[in-house]
C-alpha cells in the first residue's frame, strides 16, 4: 500500500527577465551620467539643453495644431455633406413643384384655371 502524502503545488517559473534590462539601464551602462553630473550641470551643455527644450515646445505645438485642423477639417466635411443632401431634397422639391400640372393645382386653389382654348393673334389693320 502506498503512503498518504501532500502534495505540493508546483513552483511558478521565475519572471523573465530581459537581458539588458531597460532602456535608461542601457543606456547608464554606455554613458555614466554620474560622471558627467558629478559637480552640478555643466554650463557648456545649457545652450544645447535649451535648443532641444525649443525643438520639442515647438513639435508639441504643431502636433496640437495638426490635430485642431483635422477635428475641424473633419467636422466641415460632415457640415459640407449635410449642406448637400438639403441642396438636393431642396431642388427635387422645386423640380417637382414648378412642373406644369404641380402649378395648375396650387392656382386652381386660388380661383385660376389653364386655358383650354389656344391662343389667338390679334391683328390691328392699319389705316
Amino acid at each position: 500500500m502506498t503512503k498518504n502524502a501532500t502534495k505540493t503545488p508546483p513552483k511558478p517559473p521565475a519572471p523573465k527577465t530581459s537581458r539588458g534590462g531597460s532602456l535608461f539601464q542601457l543606456i547608464e551602462s554606455y554613458v555614466r551620467m554620474d560622471v558627467i553630473f558629478e559637480n552640478g550641470l555643466p554650463v557648456k551643455y545649457i545652450p544645447h539643453i535649451l535648443y532641444l527644450t525649443a525643438i520639442a515646445i515647438f513639435y508639441i505645438g504643431n502636433t496640437h495644431y495638426a490635430d485642431r485642423s483635422i477635428r475641424r477639417l473633419d467636422k466641415t466635411k460632415v457640415e459640407v455633406d449635410e449642406l448637400r443632401a438639403d441642396y438636393t431634397t431642396l431642388k427635387s422639391n422645386y423640380m417637382l413643384r414648378s412642373t406644369q400640372s404641380e402649378v395648375a393645382k396650387e392656382v386652381a386653389k386660388m380661383g385660376l384655371y389653364e386655358s383650354s382654348v389656344p391662343p389667338y393673334k390679334v391683328v390691328i389693320k392699319q389705316e
